[in-house]
Formats: structure tokens, C-alpha cells, sequence
């Protein structure tokens, strides 16, 4: 039986087989779909749509690269400049700042001028930052190249995601997953590429080869992305996204900013197994190499993850996938603590890489499932931005907790409890989303 609405505007969601209409109604979505009288674009999921997904998974793990070198460099530094490991991470840590900075701006570049234009100006942006970073000849002058190769870095990311998503509607789960899964195949591949450099000529040669092949492969690839999304497919979003909003009763910028806040601590948790796994296992005398095996071996189990929470997403949503992936990571930060052999080290690597993958694509689809379509650059940018504040200030805490006490241990304890921050948050938004769907199916 079809029910009548005041209102024509639907909430239709790909992820729910029940749904909320504007109005805060609540009915079946083939019912919906009937009485909207509604069709798919034929431009979303199309096989243009895929094509795009392919070039843009491309430049994401080539123009990654700015945000996993430092990782493969940091003992170097170290050793070169003859400085603490807190010292050590500051490149890192301003890599990340500039990281999460770029993903706001160049979000909000996107939305008005195109992801081409955006990816342009960011590829130059990284062939200097990588340039500049080659011939310091201090950490301090290291450390602020690295914020201009972070910035740079960023339009490979959530820039790169949030473009994508406007492509995708049954599918937008797996397609943001794979598109976000650029960012970790690329820090799997390009240390395992840049080892054999960094020991035969050093980390400045490193940098001199990222100055310049990144840009030579980005900047025709973007040119692949200049097609611009169909309004009416932006508008028919905007009014998804304002009824899915009505369910959580938050208005957009208090979700944004609790989404922020949940970011920020799900990844301090994040940061410290990948930012700090290569100094770990040279601390405990395995060396920088086997570091890196791990932390490629912890990255391509985030691939996996990714992938499967995509398929996930798209039958549970953004929120519920983001509660399991967030809870499966603190699990895994638990098995670090009484594990420090060298194969368990990389069992507890892979694990934790299958656990955390899908954790930051969530908010991207919560973004696009809850805020205004028409300004997704700027929403996803903005938390992308936070999980990346969490992440610089993971790497940085964990360096720092490290030289108070000689070891990781009470890092990893750290990177929990923050874990538990992250996990309560998102409850929270679960908790209400029930709540109120629990009162619309009693009316």
C-alpha cells in the first residue's frame, strides 16, 4: 500500500530498504521510489563513472606519496641532524597539518572551480614542497617544506573523494572506498619503491625522484576529470541529504563539527602504529626495512578493509560502518601491547591494517549522506581536515610520550583512549538515528 505525504521531497537512501520522508514520515523506499516517480541518472553508476574511478584511484596513489615519505625517511633525519624522535616527527606532523589545511581549502576550491583545476595547482605544489625539502639543510627548514608538500598532497584525498561521490549513487560506498583506498596503496607502494633509493643514495635523492615524477604522471591524468556533474543530479542529493539530516536532529554545522571531533580522536588511535612502526622496529633492532614490510603490509590489509567497508557501507550506511571499523581498531591497538616478536609483529600489523581501513571513508559518506551535496567539498574537506589534526597530533604525541618514558608502550595506551573517544561519538549519532526512526515507525 502507498501512503501519502504532505511533502515531495524523499529521503532515498540506497543503504536502508525504510527511510524517512522531509517532512519526517516514514516509509518503504520502493514505495517511495514509485510514488516519486523517480529514475537513476543515467550518468551516476554509469560506465563513465567507473572510467573516472579508475583515473582518479590512479593519481590518489601517485599523488599520496607527500604523506608516506617521511614515514620511510624519519631514522635518516634522525641520524642526520643528530636529533630526538619527537624532533623527528615535526616533518610529519606539519605534513599533516598542511594535509589537513589543503583538504579544506582545496575542497573548497573544488566546489567552485573543478577537481582539474584543483589537481593542477597541487601537483605544482608538490614538486616545489619536494624540491625545497631536498637541499635544506636544517630540520626546522625540513619541517616547514613539509607542510607545503602536505598541502599539496591533500587534493589527492578528500578532494579527490568528494568529487567522486557526486558520481555514484547505488554504488557510492564502493566508489569511495576504492578512491580512498588510493591513499594506502600508495603509502604500500611507494616505500617499498623508494627503499632502494634511500639506501644507495640517501633521503635527499629520495626527494630530488619525488620532485619531479609525480608531476609528470598527474598532471595528464587530471585532465581526465574535467567533466563537471549534472545540476539536477546535485539538486535531487541536496534534497536527500536535508531529510537523512532530520533523522539525527542535528543541524548541519553541529554534526559536522561532532563528526570533526570523532575524527580527530579515532586517529591520534591511527596515528601511532603508522607513523611510528618503522622507528619501532629499529628500536627494537629489526631495522628500518622490516618497518617498512610491515607498514606495507599494514597498508595493503587497509586496502582490503577499505574495499570491504564500501560493500559494507552500502547495505549498512556511513554510520554503522564507521562504529564497526572504529571498534575493530582499538581491538587491534590492544594486541600491540604484549606483542613485540618479529612475527607477531606482523600478524598485529596486518590486523590492525584489516581493522582501520574503512574508518576514514565512513566520513565521507556520512557527509554526503547527511549535509548539502552542493557544498561536499568543503563538508568533506573540513572533517577530513579533523582526522588529519588527529593524525599530526597522534604522530607528534606519540614521539614525545615516547621520550618521557623509553618506550611505545604507554603510546599505544594512549592512542586507546582516544580510541574510546571516537567509539562514544558515533554510538552516540547511532543511538539517536534509532531513536527517532524508533518513534516514526510508532506514529
Amino acid at each position: 500500500m502507498i501512503m501519502k505525504f504532505k511533502s515531495n521531497r524523499y529521503l532515498l537512501r540506497p543503504t536502508d530498504n525504510w527511510c524517512f520522508d522531509a517532512a519526517g514520515s516514514y516509509t518503504s523506499l520502493s514505495a517511495l521510489n514509485k510514488l516519486a516517480g523517480m529514475t537513476d541518472s543515467d550518468i551516476l553508476d554509469s560506465r563513465y563513472s567507473w572510467m573516472r574511478l579508475g583515473a582518479t584511484l590512479a593519481i590518489a596513489v601517485i599523488g599520496n606519496v607527500g604523506m608516506w615519505a617521511i614515514i620511510v625517511i624519519m631514522p635518516a633525519v634522525q641520524s642526520e641532524f643528530a636529533i630526538a624522535r619527537a624532533d623527528a616527527s615535526l616533518p610529519y606532523t606539519l605534513t599533516m597539518v598542511g594535509f589537513g589545511l589543503g583538504n579544506l581549502v582545496i575542497g573548497r576550491a573544488v566546489d567552485r572551480w573543478g577537481i582539474t583545476v584543483a589537481l593542477i595547482g597541487s601537483a605544482l605544489t608538490i614538486a616545489t614542497g619536494f624540491g625545497l625539502a631536498a637541499i635544506s639543510d636544517s630540520v626546522l627548514t625540513l619541517t616547514v617544506t613539509h607542510f607545503i608538500i602536505g598541502f599539496g598532497t591533500a587534493a589527492s584525498f578528500g578532494p579527490l573523494i568528494a568529487d567522486i561521490s557526486h558520481w555514484f549513487y547505488k554504488r557510492r560506498g564502493i566508489a569511495v572506498a576504492i578512491a580512498a583506498s588510493g591513499n594506502y596503496l600508495s603509502g604500500a607502494i611507494w616505500p617499498m619503491l623508494l627503499a632502494g633509493i634511500l639506501s644507495e643514495h640517501g633521503w635527499r635523492s629520495v626527494y630530488l625522484v619525488l620532485a619531479i615524477v609525480p608531476v609528470l604522471l598527474i598532471l595528464p591524468l587530471s585532465m581526465l576529470l574535467r567533466r563537471r556533474v549534472p545540476d539536477d543530479a546535485t539538486a535531487h542529493a541536496n534534497r536527500m541529504s536535508a531529510a537523512n539530516a532530520k533523522s539525527v536532529s542535528f543541524s548541519p554545522s553541529a554534526l559536522q563539527w561532532l563528526l570533526g571531533l570523532a575524527g580527530i580522536g579515532c586517529c591520534v588511535a591511527m596515528a601511532m602504529p603508522q607513523v611510528h612502526l618503522v622507528s619501532y622496529c629499529t628500536d627494537l633492532g629489526y631495522g628500518p626495512a622490516v618497518g617498512a614490510e610491515m607498514l606495507s603490509l599494514m597498508l595493503m590489509g587497509g586496502v582490503v578493509s577499505r574495499l570491504v567497508s564500501g560493500l559494507v557501507a552500502d547495505k549498512l550506511g556511513g554510520v554503522k560502518t564507521l562504529l564497526i571499523g572504529s571498534t575493530l581498531q582499538c581491538i587491534a591497538l590492544f594486541l600491540y601491547l604484549p606483542f613485540d616478536a618479529l612475527v607477531p609483529l606482523y600478524i598485529v600489523s596486518l590486523i590492525f591494517g584489516l581493522s582501520q581501513g574503512g574508518i576514514v571513508p565512513s566520513y565521507a559518506l556520512i557527509v554526503r549522506e547527511y549535509l548539502p551535496a552542493k557544498e561536499a567539498g568543503a563538508r568533506v574537506g573540513f572533517v577530513i581536515m579533523a582526522t588529519i589534526t588527529g593524525m599530526a597530533l597522534g604522530g607528534w604525541m606519540s614521539g614525545w610520550i615516547y621520550d618521557l618514558t623509553g618506550s611505545y608502550q604507554a603510546a599505544f595506551l594512549n592512542g586507546i583512549a582516544w580510541n574510546f573517544l571516537n567509539i562514544a561519538i558515533i554510538a552516540l549519532l547511532l543511538f539517536k538515528s534509532r531513536a527517532r526512526r524508533g518513534e516514526a515507525v510508532a506514529a
